[in-house]
């Protein structure tokens, strides 16, 4: 054991992870805190500089209040107009606001503010997330304090408990910070440490709340709204009416209205509220206006002994309607993000680890990577890891949609969440917490609920000038019907108009059918990135697949070896096998592993050199090896003619060719087959049907390339392309005015699915957090393309029709309230109708919405 030259504390060299040479002497660090105080000499020993990993970060406020899109629209601008502020987007639906900012400039604090000063409310947690840490290294106080004053530093953390054993329990709001920032924090002062995932009850709770709230309200209004009606209306159409009641029915009204009022008191706050401190009218402000004037009239004709003139019936019938329309709004809002409430209730509650030998359960927080995990028949696979003894079938259906459980062996890897059906394994985790394919499959599902479609901006501009052109055309036609119909038919006109309009739909056309388009597509295997992805997919009509790994399956088998010279066959497989030992393409692995099945001795090269795009020229002994294509074996001046005959037959039977030249002389043909994945000529077949055009992009020689675009159906091949020059052809394509996506790995061909209008990233199994991928798809299924396309122009059928309904309602809703029948059939919209009207007009959008829940792929149907 050496001592920390900064702390003082000992420490084992042989594990230490902060090493500096200085002097000729090396000293050993404790964390990287030591290590930086003992480098730069200008460093306070005590000073901790913590910087993010990123020039901007995000939160997430959640806002109540907002009633329509006007409020997301206004809060959003007022976020936008701060310094700092790179991105926002407030979603009504979901009631969030999600930032993206400069820490230098601005904080979360700030944000708070905005909402309160625009007259909303920053709802906090009912419950804190609490997070337990295994910290790396952790085990005494100096550690301890280095990682609570990094902790101290993040906004958001409530309260932290960091032991000795390298336990940390940390509560934090999850609104202003998620435990990914804290764990990168804790890792930007030296100590490793594993997540856990964070509860999300706390949003659920709060969803239920509100609903039940709303059922209350609505309850005691429409219970109270019953007599009030009676009273109102029964005496015009003969029913019986006590003399008591109709000696003093001002009052009785008076007196039943007065607690419906109260019930529905937010619409008169937040309607006020939102015009005195944001300075902009929503849908409460509406409602507040429209029946604020119906009581206050009718009080003062009351006073005046007119009692005919009465209108409290219009006052609380109409918040009733509202209240039930907010009510039902509410729960078919609740029904829109299902598919996350399930993905979240997939998850194992506990695990059974093997520790020291001994078999224990322990919950499924306290998993950590490099466990030994027990799973037996039956039983949910906790986390996602790798097989390492035993074997059996696994139900993936949860995840990935395949119905028929997947054999599972030594090697293989398991996902967490998905159900063991017969046999028992053990498995290593690999991957835990957030960072397991549920979490970062939540984690894309709700990023890509909670964003904007392009489609939305026009409702949005539509939202943010509705309130104000709907009061004025109040205004203006009661003050003309005032001068034809008098003060009461005045009334009437204006609080039907005011009380017919709604926003609301058109608030919450887009976002609702979004919300359930892409959990639908995360029920089928396929996550969407954002909205913006989701509308454009319907736009593509080109496709362009890469060949190997997307449509063959990536496993290539070597079928031929031809020999041109005197040298032995295995030899040429040898020299071969040498070449390409240290290769990590699939081709380059078909030769070694087909050496290693014939039991030869494969041995590291004395010289490497990979050349992209044409082969490797290796060193071997005395011989120089040349493996590749045509090109490698021209530049460098060896004759491969005698091999042209054999070449052009195994190419044209669809098999990779490559050429073997040992001391610059053609000694020989190794030819490999890749077999092609099981739904691919489907999938290419479906695209022709519904007219795409499909490509396929490849850097095998033109032959090859037409062989198995040919088995497929593809009738366009882009041949001998260099894996740089594939975002150029993708580029050349776009400018043909073609609207193009791409199909690959989402490693290999990210230039190209960066460059593509969308990129599709295939077959990502539990990595499914790939940067340049627009719509990620989580199994081998070519299908799920198809799919995808389907389910976008599904969803954009469903915005438009929301968007037509909403647009339609205002546009046939707001005449006949203003009266413009009136004088042609003597109809007038009353204003409880309206109420009702306005009321299930928001219901009907999001029902709508729901119906998407039905969809199922035409494309797999047939199959």
């Amino acid at each position: 054991m050496v001592k920390d030259p900064v702390c003082g504390m000992e420490v084992d060299p042989q594990k230490a992870k902060f090493i500096w040479k200085k002097d000729g002497e090396t000293y050993y660090f404790c964390s990287k805190h030591c290590y930086e105080a003992f480098k730069n000499e200008d460093l306070d020993k005590n000073q901790i500089e913590i910087t993010s990993a990123n020039e901007t970060e995000k939160c997430l406020i959640h806002i109540e209040g907002m009633s329509c899109g006007a409020c997301a629209a206004k809060i959003e601008k007022n976020f936008k107009s701060q310094k700092g502020v790179r991105n926002v987007n407030v979603n009504l639906t979901t009631g969030k606001a999600s930032i993206e900012y400069d820490p230098q400039e601005i904080g979360v604090s700030a944000f708070e503010k905005i909402v309160v000063d625009s007259g909303y409310t920053v709802k906090k947690p009912e419950k804190l997330s609490t997070l337990n840490l295994k910290v790396l290294g952790m085990d005494n106080p100096h550690c301890m304090g280095i990682v609570g004053s990094a902790l101290d530093k993040l906004p958001g953390v409530v309260e932290k408990t960091l032991l000795p054993t390298e336990k940390a329990v940390i509560k934090y709001d999850p609104e202003v910070l998620d435990s990914s920032r804290i764990r990168e924090i804790i890792k930007d002062v030296g100590y490793e440490n594993f997540l856990d995932t964070e509860s999300k009850d706390e949003e659920r709770e709060a969803r239920e709340k509100e609903i039940q709230s709303l059922k209350h309200k609505t309850s005691i209004a429409m219970i109270l709204s019953l007599p009030l009606l009676y009273f109102a209306m029964g005496p015009h159409i003969g029913l019986p009416v006590s003399k008591f009641i109709d000696k003093n029915m001002g009052m009785i009204q008076l007196f039943i209205t007065i607690p419906i009022m109260i019930v529905g008191y937010e619409f008169y706050t937040k309607g006020i509220r939102s015009v005195i401190k944001a300075k902009i009218a929503n849908m409460d402000t509406l409602v507040a206006i429209g029946t604020g004037s119906a009581f206050f009239y009718s009080v003062w004709v009351m006073i005046l002994g007119r009692y005919h003139e009465l209108y409290f019936e219009v006052a609380g019938i109409l918040i009733a309607f509202i209240l039930l329309g907010r009510f039902l709004e509410a729960k078919a809002k609740g029904k829109t993000s299902e598919a996350i409430k399930k993905l979240m209730g997939l998850s194992a509650k506990t695990a059974l680890v093997i520790r020291e030998g001994a078999e224990i359960e322990i919950p499924i927080e306290e998993v950590i990577v490099g466990d030994l995990v027990l799973v037996k028949p039956g039983q949910k696979i906790p986390v996602d890891g790798e097989i390492i003894e035993g074997h059996s079938s696994i139900d993936e259906s949860m995840i990935t949609g395949e119905s028929i459980p997947i054999e599972k062996v030594k090697g293989a890897r398991v996902i967490g969440a998905t159900i063991n059906k017969t046999g028992s394994f053990k498995f290593k985790a690999t991957k835990v917490g957030a960072d397991t394919a549920l979490a970062q499959i939540i984690k894309l599902v709700e990023e890509a609920q909670g964003s904007k479609a392009p489609i939305q901006k026009l409702a949005d501009i539509i939202s943010s000038y509705f309130v104000p052109v709907v009061v004025g055309i109040a205004i203006v036609s009661s003050t003309a019907w005032y001068f034809f119909g008098g003060i009461t038919f005045a009334l009437t006109i204006f609080v039907a108009v005011l009380i017919i309009a709604c926003p609301c739909a058109l608030g919450l056309a887009t976002p609702t059918a979004i919300m359930v388009g892409t959990g639908k597509g995360a029920e089928n295997g396929i996550l969407f990135k954002n909205a913006e992805s989701l509308q454009m997919a319907q736009k593509i009509n080109t496709v362009v697949f890469d060949k190997t790994g997307t449509l063959t399956k990536g496993d290539p088998q070597v079928t031929d070896i031809i020999v041109l010279s005197e040298r032995p066959q295995d030899e040429l497989l040898l020299f071969a096998a040498i070449a390409e030992k240290n290769s990590e393409h699939p081709l380059g692995e078909a030769i070694v592993n087909h050496a290693k099945e014939r039991k030869l001795k494969i041995v590291d090269p004395d010289k490497f050199n990979s050349i992209t795009g044409k082969g490797i020229q290796v060193k071997y002994m005395d011989s120089l090896i040349h493996l590749g294509n045509k090109k490698l074996l021209e530049d460098n001046g060896i004759d491969y003619e005698p091999a042209l005959e054999n070449l052009q037959q195994l190419e044209n039977e669809g098999k990779t060719a490559m050429l073997i030249a040992v001391d610059k002389k053609i000694s020989g043909i190794i030819a490999v087959a890749d077999t092609l994945k099981e739904y691919s000529a489907k999938a290419i077949q479906a695209l022709n049907q519904i007219g795409v055009e499909t490509i396929m992009i490849t850097g095998d020689n033109r032959r090859t390339a037409e062989a198995i675009a040919k088995q497929v159906g593809i009738k366009r091949v882009m041949a001998e392309v260099l894996p740089q020059d594939k975002s150029d052809n993708i580029k050349k394509l776009q400018q043909d005015g073609k609207k193009v996506a791409m199909v690959g790995d989402g490693i290999n061909d990210a230039p190209a699915l960066t460059q593509a209008d969308i990129g599709i990233a295939i077959g990502s199994g539990t990595d499914v957090a790939i940067e340049s991928g627009d719509i990620i798809l989580i199994k081998e299924d070519l299908r799920d393309v198809v799919v995808a396309m389907e389910l976008s122009r599904y969803t954009m059928k469903k915005i438009k029709q929301n968007l037509f309904w909403a647009f339609f309602y205002n546009s046939l809703g707001l005449p006949l309230a203003a009266g413009a029948l009136y004088p042609f059939t003597g109809f007038l919209l009353s204003p409880i109708f309206a109420g009702g009207a306005m009321a299930f007009s928001s219901v009907s959008v999001v029902s709508n919405s729901l119906l998407m829940k039905r969809w199922k792929s035409k494309v797999k149907e047939e199959d």
